[in-house]
């Protein structure tokens, strides 16, 4: 494995990781990613990369979208945000390899330390964000800067894009494919330590409304409890469908699952409950479709109203759940790739040994660049996915070093150099 440090500084990715989580990025400020977009724009226009901002309309204000879900548009509309694309363009027409991360991260909520203090201590850097995914962004613009910076000559392009409302939406990588974005391999930088993912399960949150009858507590028998109706089909997926999803697996991204996520019904103990709102997690495989998996639930649906006259329930996907214009599907496994195996070899140069093969990776934009964009994608990045979203979430400052050089041998292999 090359040893890129004379491209770059330890100081230098910490520096960086600390500047990125320094500025808030959350869905309640406003712009949201917008100052970090213009942050990483502005750093690596610096460097004498290719830069250019693209514009990203919000799903919230996004008419087609709102009348598909039967919502209405945001008000005020949310603020125009942007992705940042930057190249290190090569010197033929070798592949292109793509690193993509989300500049946006998920509320400080109750965080025990200072959210945008970036501060150091015992060899990790803490603050919203440095875990999911800062930490990730800073090597991947930091490991280009290694490659230009000590000549490395490639075949082909090394494109990295920054994009928004991962944490919420997914428009960011949604539109980068919509608009063309063509790569031959991408590493997606979610929290992996020396881990990594060739594939996952596809999501979908789904609704199911049940309707009663609102009477007087006191008169309950002339009511009908759409709580009631709620537990009844609750026990029948248990007894009939569940044992089918946790037959169903595969060997790069485990078992299908499900799970049971919010239940809300009624008004007060004393009025016999009129509604019951079951929202639920469903993980499914390649072979599974979104329309397979609703209809599953549907045929339960449609099975007991035939059995109980009084059952009535509709199946929905959660509104704000829900991209503009695709589905939450699986990462495609593709062993056989090009992009696979370089991973594969670098991790062994850098460990010594084969690096553990991730089987249970939640949800990330790399199946919107494998299933929609035809991209072979990988997810590895720097971080422990246990310390993502946490009261003090942290990323170890060695790890954001050795992703720098895992980054960069990778994508001097996978470019072919000159």
């Amino acid at each position: 494995m090359k040893d890129f440090s004379d491209g770059f500084t330890r100081e230098e990715v910490v520096a960086l990781t600390q500047e990125l989580i320094r500025i808030p990025s959350h869905r309640d400020v406003k712009g949201r990613e917008t100052d970090v977009a213009n942050f990483i724009y502005n750093y690596c226009s610096n460097l004498g990369f290719e830069c250019e901002k693209v514009p990203v309309q919000s799903a919230s204000n996004n008419p087609e979208y709102c009348r598909r879900l039967g919502i209405e548009p945001a008000d005020p509309p949310v603020a125009d945000r942007f992705n940042v694309n930057v190249r290190l363009c090569g010197e033929g027409d070798g592949p292109t390899l793509l690193f993509n991360g989300h500049m946006d991260t998920v509320p400080p909520f109750e965080m025990v330390v200072d959210p945008y203090g970036a501060e150091i201590r015992n060899g990790n850097i803490y603050g919203r964000g440095a875990n999911d995914m800062k930490g990730a962004l800073a090597c991947m613009i930091t490991a280009m800067a290694a490659l230009k910076r000590t000549n490395t000559r490639l075949k082909g392009d090394v494109l990295f894009t920054a994009v928004i409302g991962e944490e919420d939406e997914g428009e960011g990588t949604e539109e980068f494919v919509r608009l063309g974005g063509k790569a031959d391999g991408a590493i997606v930088g979610e929290p992996s330590g020396y881990e990594y993912a060739i594939g996952h399960r596809g999501l979908e949150w789904i609704e199911v409304t049940f309707t009663g009858k609102t009477v007087h507590g006191g008169q309950a028998h002339l009511g009908i409890n759409a709580i009631t109706k709620a537990t009844k089909f609750i026990t029948r997926v248990e007894e009939t469908l569940i044992p089918k999803i946790h037959a169903r697996t595969n060997e790069y991204m485990g078992t299908s699952i499900m799970n049971y996520g919010t239940i809300h019904g009624g008004d007060q103990p004393s009025t016999v409950a009129g509604t019951c709102r079951l929202q639920l997690d469903r993980r499914y495989l390649p072979g599974e479709t979104v329309e397979t998996v609703l209809s599953e639930y549907q045929a339960i649906i449609d099975e007991l109203s035939k059995e109980d006259p009084d059952f009535k329930a509709e199946l929905s996907l959660v509104p704000n759940g829900q991209m503009r214009y695709y589905y939450h599907m699986p990462l495609i496994p593709q062993p056989e790739k090009k992009l696979v195996n370089v991973v594969r070899d670098t991790f062994i140069d850098f460990l010594g040994e084969e690096a553990t093969l991730n089987t249970t990776r939640g949800w990330t934009d790399a199946a919107i660049l494998s299933s929609y964009g035809k991209i072979p994608s990988v997810v590895m990045g720097p971080g422990n996915v246990k310390n993502s979203h946490t009261k003090d979430e942290h990323i170890e400052i060695d790890q954001l070093v050795n992703y720098v050089q895992l980054y960069a041998n990778i994508a001097e292999r996978f470019c072919t150099t000159v």
